[in-house]
């Protein structure tokens, strides 16, 4: 790294820049409330702007402030069907989302499982052990 490039750059040489990159507008645009409520009412159904806001109540032109920002971030798709313009999620547009969030499991579980494991093994210092045959007798 030379002296001009900020500390901060390094990431921008991993060859899964585009990944983070996607990753990164994904999580701004999923950040805004009402984006997240829009992403709602488009998850199963293509849907016109008007119907949108209706049932997000906010105009139709922040709905499609919403929606330029999504769709830019890859989340929604747009087609057309006659002069409207309909809208729905693009499932695979949340999969970088959710892959980055996955790998955030299997480190969370393995601490987790080491925690009962160890609660356990100390549990199991501080009682008595039972023989064999107080067991059987129980």
């Amino acid at each position: 790294m030379t002296p001009s490039q900020p500390h901060d750059r390094e990431f921008e040489l991993d060859p899964d820049a585009a990944v983070d990159a996607a990753v990164d507008t994904a999580l701004r645009a999923l950040a805004d409330r009402n984006r997240r409520a829009i992403l709602h009412v488009v998850r199963e159904h293509p849907r016109a702007v008007g119907e949108i806001a209706a049932r997000v109540t906010l105009s139709q032109q922040t709905v499609s402030h919403h929606l330029r920002i999504l769709r830019s971030a890859g989340l929604v798709s747009e087609e057309r069907a006659g002069t409207r313009h309909l809208f729905i999620v693009r499932s695979d547009g949340l999969a970088a989302v959710r892959h980055y969030l996955d790998d955030f499991w299997p480190t969370q579980l393995a601490a987790l499982k080491s925690a009962v494991e160890a609660r356990a093994l100390e549990s199991g210092r501080n009682q008595p052990r039972e023989s064999p045959q107080e067991k059987h007798r129980a």
